[in-house]
């Protein structure tokens, strides 16, 4: 775990530690442990990604991303996915006339790549349900958790990444929501 911290780290990522930002952290960054989408990084990320986007309709796009419509974490991931790629179709008034266009979840421009912001956090507890649940390192980007690393310990006999597999289909039986945003999964026994 640390060794990818400090690799992602190496690269420009910020790092932080679940607990400090958990909601009884001493940085707390959600209001509760079911909330996985870090929303205030997600509104200043979109805010500078679509500058002339008003706030209100900001705040629309996020309640957009924000709440799943179908009980299928499969169907809520597709969604998702779609308006990660093809960004969110949003209506707001502007000088009295109607406007339509996009907001944008992720800056793809490569000139303004450092409009994003790159988080990795160890140890992000989420509960659901009565479920706790704490992955190993969870990958944000915008405040939207798009990655989950689950790693084993080498030194483990039974550290397998066939364990590492199963914990992450136990995650997402468990607490689906963290896995609605996600697009990438890593597993890893050190070797593997």
């Amino acid at each position: 775990e640390q060794a990818a911290l400090d690799w992602l780290k190496s690269i420009g990522w910020q790092v932080a530690y679940g607990p400090d930002i958990a909601p009884d952290g001493p940085r707390p960054e959600r209001a509760d442990y079911g909330q996985v989408v870090l929303i205030g990084r997600l509104r200043d990320a979109l805010v500078r990604i679509n500058p002339d986007v008003p706030p209100e309709t900001i705040d629309e796009a996020i309640r957009k991303v924000t709440r799943p419509e179908s009980p299928s974490l499969v169907v809520n991931n597709r969604a998702f996915h779609r308006l990660l790629t093809d960004g969110v179709d949003m209506s707001w008034r502007e000088d009295g006339q109607e406007r339509h266009g996009k907001v944008w979840l992720i800056e793809r421009d490569p000139a303004r790549m450092d409009y994003n912001e790159f988080l990795v956090v160890n140890q992000f507890t989420v509960i659901e349900e009565k479920r706790n649940r704490r992955p190993d390192i969870v990958v944000f980007v915008n405040g939207l958790p798009l990655a989950v690393f689950e790693l084993k310990n080498p030194s483990e006999d039974k550290a397998t990444v066939y364990e590492a597999y199963k914990q992450l289909q136990t995650y997402k039986a468990e607490i689906p929501s963290l896995f609605v945003y996600n697009e990438l999964l890593v597993i890893s026994d050190g070797f593997a």
